[in-house]
């Protein structure tokens, strides 16, 4: 067969073209390797032991539990702060709450984290990454000193800190406004009804007026409040915070799961092909405890058993997705917490524990074997489930290592290689060997909060002296539930644990040995 010129160049470009077209594949598909997509799912008020790995018995979580089997479950993996905006906080920065003054944040509430910040998604962007938070985000929006627009953009938020798509929970779902929040507007608003967070005397007269639950008890349709929580009342239940407007804009709260699972499914299905990070954020388990009908029923411990089998479900869901893509053996998947359990939180929801802060309900301790849980400096209060999942390189088993949320920063910098900037993520320490099953000891110490700190290092935990006594030290090693103070018969100890931790602070968890 005589060829042409014409046809011999055209064979010749076909056959550079497949070639280069190879060479982006291998090329793509080697990119993909050294970079590793991470997902954390992440839960609200779940305790040590609400998940069967670590000791539950009424309430089932086969897919939690299926991955832990395959994956490295901590036994002694913190979140850095008994309640959850300052966790939150932490997680992202790499710095304690305490720091910012970080509290448990109220519904008009600006941005606690400044947007010249070095976060953790800005270590993903800076890697090639593409960013997500999808659910509860509970860390304020909005500058300070200003106004919020919730009937126009509301910023700065997550995309100011270097996510490039948030669909949100603005506050907890405990607080207005109760609607969602994709990047910067409202979802499903009507103009004319605009939204108004605040002191309702300045609301837009055209806006809907909610019951207000402190004379309107009746109007509590799906239960009542225990305390608090009785501002307006959406949905027939009691808010923290007065709404008004925004009808056609609010979430159903039964639906909430299946919301968020939806929109971290189609952020990875949308990315499949390039490396992404997921900050997969649930409301689960925290009040008010609203799970799908068709999970009620399914635990032994009502509401808030059934909001953990929800969670459970949300958990093997995004594990789907991730198998459906071929993604599951290069991801990193990471579930955790963002504080320790607790149970009556402000509303009538069935569970029995009394007094409040009281630890089992009807059998079940979400703390497990350690004291305390939310709002408490106690182990139970920051020890929560943690389990790292990642095929290509971990190997499945259990860690004793000490590892905290706070330390994803610089861990996460180490594995991709990127340099911190000077002075950012002052309290987070690379933990990679850690959290990747190569050093079964790691962090030599951590700060827990509460209403105060507490410092652990070794098997030491200390409490700093407080308003109602001297110091508290427990020997975790003999004494996981924290029973016995043992500062009195070693004050060394005790004094060289304080003056640690006055370095700590002033100089930052990383730079302080």
């Amino acid at each position: 067969m005589n060829l042409s010129n014409l046809d011999r160049n055209i064979i010749m470009m076909k056959s550079f073209i497949s070639f280069i077209c190879v060479l982006t594949l291998i090329s793509a598909t080697a990119f993909a390797a050294d970079k590793p997509n991470v997902v954390i799912i992440y839960g609200d008020d779940v305790g040590y032991a609400d998940v069967g790995v670590y000791g539950s018995k009424k309430i089932p979580t086969p897919n939690i539990d299926k991955l832990a089997s395959e994956g490295l479950v901590f036994t002694d993996g913190h979140c850095t702060s008994a309640t959850c905006s300052p966790s939150r906080f932490s997680l992202l920065t790499g710095q304690q709450g305490f720091r910012n003054k970080v509290r448990i944040l109220g519904p008009t509430a600006r941005m606690c984290i400044d947007v010249k910040t070095y976060t953790l998604p800005r270590v993903f962007k800076d890697a090639g990454y593409k960013t997500a938070v999808v659910g509860k985000w509970h860390l304020g929006l909005g500058a300070k000193g200003e106004n919020v627009d919730w009937n126009g953009e509301v910023k700065p938020g997550p995309l100011e800190l270097g996510f490039d798509y948030s669909f949100l929970l603005p506050n907890t779902n405990d607080r207005v406004p109760c609607v969602y929040l994709e990047n910067y507007k409202v979802v499903n608003l009507d103009p004319k009804d605009p939204i108004f967070i605040g002191n309702l005397k300045d609301a837009d007269p055209k806006s809907t007026v909610y019951p207000n639950g402190r004379k309107d008890r009746a109007a509590m349709t799906y239960y009542q409040s225990s305390h608090g929580h009785n501002n307006s009342v959406i949905n027939g239940i009691g808010r923290i915070g007065f709404m008004a407007g925004g009808k056609a804009a609010l979430w159903d709260d039964e639906t909430m799961a299946d919301v968020f699972v939806e929109k971290a499914n189609a952020f990875i299905a949308k990315n499949k092909d390039k490396p992404f990070f997921l900050y997969f954020s649930s409301q689960d388990i925290h009040v008010p405890r609203t799970p799908h009908p068709r999970f009620k029923g399914k635990s032994e411990l009502g509401y808030r058993g059934d909001a953990m089998v929800q969670f459970d479900w949300s958990t093997g869901e995004i594990m789907k997705t991730l198998k459906k893509h071929g993604l599951k053996d290069n991801t990193i998947v990471i579930f955790s917490s963002d504080n320790g359990p607790v149970y009556d939180d402000g509303y009538k929801d069935g569970t029995t524990v009394k007094p409040r802060g009281g630890e089992i309900d009807r059998g079940h301790d979400g703390s497990g074997p350690y004291r305390g849980g939310k709002y408490q400096i106690y182990e139970g209060g920051t020890r929560v489930p943690f389990i790292v999942r990642w095929p290509a390189t971990i190997k499945p088993g259990k860690s004793a290592a000490l590892v905290s949320q706070v330390d994803f920063l610089a861990s996460f910098a180490a594995l991709l290689e990127v340099k911190l900037p000077e002075g950012s993520a002052m309290d987070s320490q690379n933990s990679l060997k850690a959290l990747l099953g190569q050093d079964k000891v790691g962090d030599k110490f951590i700060i827990e909060e509460a209403s105060g700190v507490a410092l652990r290092m070794g098997k030491w935990k200390m409490l700093p002296k407080g308003k109602k006594g001297g110091e508290q030290l427990f020997d975790l090693e003999t004494d996981i539930g924290e029973k016995t103070n043992v500062a009195d018969k070693n004050p060394e100890v005790v004094k060289t644990m304080i003056d640690f931790l006055a370095g700590a602070k002033k100089k930052g968890m990383r730079h302080h040995k």
